[in-house]
């Protein structure tokens, strides 16, 4: 019966530790001046991006993850980001967010770098979609319109009707107030990642990322999600989609393709194929030249891609 109180008395020393440098940073902070700064407000960007001289960087690493990445891209362009596994593919993409910490070079958008922007700002202009997409417990609705005060139900709609999710949405019996996760409906892979797809386009961002968006998706799913990157496309929102399928390509125009944190090639969908295909086909007439001794598997080639 006495054991908790002897443990309590035996690490008072260390509460007491703690109380005291709880107290010194409270003091800290409040001596410290408010920021009366005013921060010039920019207009909402319109999805013009500019990737000059890009590396990126962690602490203690003999080489960059990332290294001289240069592209550029105008509104309502479609960037497809292809690579063998480890080829940087996600780190690009949350250096162009501005969530990498360590990266030097420049991602602008329409001219401005990200520490330009007030960050809270910033972040109603991009739609995220991650890899193993994860909704929290809440209703459909406010999964979709990223659990904002009294959401307008137009904008929860919109979201749903252009990525195809207001059919399964209202195929639940309380529609788009059914609750999922702890309590609530228990959601497939595929399912969950259309509703984190609607959310990422919610307000149609000018700025739409996606991380292997085809990863859980049946064929119709794959189908409702080509057809939403045209229509996100059609209205000018700039939509990069990390792939690794040739046919997430379909609704895209650009393709930059990196191999060891580098950019191999970059341009036009069809010329950046062609050229890719090219590439292959040396590789392979150079391995039979080789002869059978050096026929072994082929290192991590461009083959991995397409």
């Amino acid at each position: 019966a006495l054991a908790p109180i002897e443990q309590i008395v035996q690490q008072w020393r260390m509460l007491a530790g703690a109380q005291r440098s709880w107290g010194r940073i409270k003091t800290l902070f409040e001596s410290l001046p408010a920021d009366v700064r005013r921060t010039t407000v920019l207009p909402a960007p319109s999805g013009a991006i500019q990737v000059t001289g890009l590396n990126c960087l962690v602490s203690g690493a003999k080489k960059p993850i990332l290294a001289g990445i240069a592209f550029e891209l105008q509104p309502g362009a479609g960037l497809g980001v292809i690579g063998p596994s480890g080829a940087g593919k996600s780190t690009l993409i949350k250096a162009l967010l501005g969530i990498w910490p360590n990266v030097s070079g420049e991602v602008r958008l329409d001219g401005a770098t990200h520490d330009q922007w007030d960050r809270a700002e910033l972040g109603r202009y991009f739609g995220y979609l991650p890899q193993g997409a994860v909704l929290l417990p809440g209703t459909i609705a406010e999964n979709i319109s990223r659990f904002a005060d009294n959401p307008p139900s137009e904008a929860v709609l919109q979201a749903a009707q252009v990525t195809g999710v207001h059919q399964l949405a209202v195929s639940f019996e309380n529609g788009y107030d059914t609750m999922v996760g702890p309590g609530g409906v228990q959601l497939s892979a595929g399912q969950a990642q259309r509703i984190a797809l609607a959310r990422a386009v919610y307000g149609l961002p000018p700025i739409v990322v996606l991380d292997e968006p085809y990863s859980n998706l049946d064929a119709d799913g794959e189908q409702a999600l080509t057809e939403s990157i045209k229509a996100l496309r059609a209205h000018g929102s700039t939509v990069i989609v990390v792939a690794h399928r040739a046919s997430a390509l379909n609704a895209l125009d650009t393709v930059v393709c990196l191999r060891d944190g580098r950019q191999a090639f970059y341009g036009p969908k069809d010329s950046v194929l062609r050229a890719m295909t090219q590439a292959v086909q040396s590789e392979n007439a150079a391995q039979q030249r080789i002869g059978q001794g050096g026929s072994g598997a082929s290192g991590p080639g461009i083959r991995q891609v397409v």
